[in-house]
């Protein structure tokens, strides 16, 4: 899949480069031409000087054949006309645009435009690694219906089938991280000590999950 990044900092060379290690052709777009000396030196994809909010700049990096487009600049604004343009101009399927306004992704992903909000995840992740437990879920999808929920599996649980864990229609197993290696729980998976256990939940399933945790026996 051909695949343009617009923004060559950090974020973007990186992602650009990792995109060809996985064998996609990429082209990035960048307004500063020294900025396009982050990228490996052994990059082969398209290097484009302009804007990624320029339809004539995207045509040059290959958008008309382009499965996806990820706008990644420093500017909210460059970055969510870049994704539209991409998705409503040329029909590219595939786009995320990076955010640091965490107000204005709720609306855009609202609108259709998947977003990352940069500031808003990184308050979330410091703040789950100085209070573990504190927040009710890991993510919620921005109608606020789903969530996923990390919990530590308390002691009770160990030796007991995970599956018992669900509750029909407010939340499920959906994987787990064990000794540092994450996995996909099955019918038959059996909790040990010191798992971390994912649901998928209702949004307002926290109480009873936490209420689940606490009961110890299955069924």
């Amino acid at each position: 899949m051909h695949v343009i990044v617009v923004g060559c900092g950090r974020v973007g060379s990186e992602l650009a480069g990792n995109l060809e290690a996985q064998g996609h052709s990429v082209s990035i777009i960048d307004k500063n031409a020294n900025a396009l000396r982050r990228l490996l030196p052994g990059f082969r994809g398209r290097r484009i000087v302009g804007f990624g909010f320029d339809q004539e700049h995207l045509v040059e990096a290959g958008i008309k054949e382009a499965g996806a487009l990820a706008a990644v600049t420093n500017g909210d604004n460059s970055n969510i006309l870049a994704a539209r343009i991409a998705r409503e101009t040329f029909g590219v399927e595939r786009v995320v645009a990076r955010i640091y306004d965490p107000r204005r992704a709720v609306i855009y992903e609202r609108l259709g435009i998947p977003t990352v909000a940069t500031v808003s995840w990184t308050v979330d992740q410091v703040q789950r690694r100085l209070l573990p437990g504190d927040l009710p879920s890991e993510w919620t999808d921005p109608s606020g219906n789903i969530a996923l929920m990390e919990r530590i599996l308390p002691d009770a649980w160990a030796g007991k089938k995970l599956a018992d864990l669900e509750l029909p229609g407010r939340f499920h197993v959906a994987g787990l991280t064990r000794l540092g290696a994450a996995e996909v729980v099955r019918a038959d998976t059996i909790g040990q000590q010191g798992d971390i256990v994912y649901f998928m939940a209702t949004a307002d399933a926290a109480e009873d999950l936490d209420r689940r945790l606490t009961e110890g026996g299955g069924h």
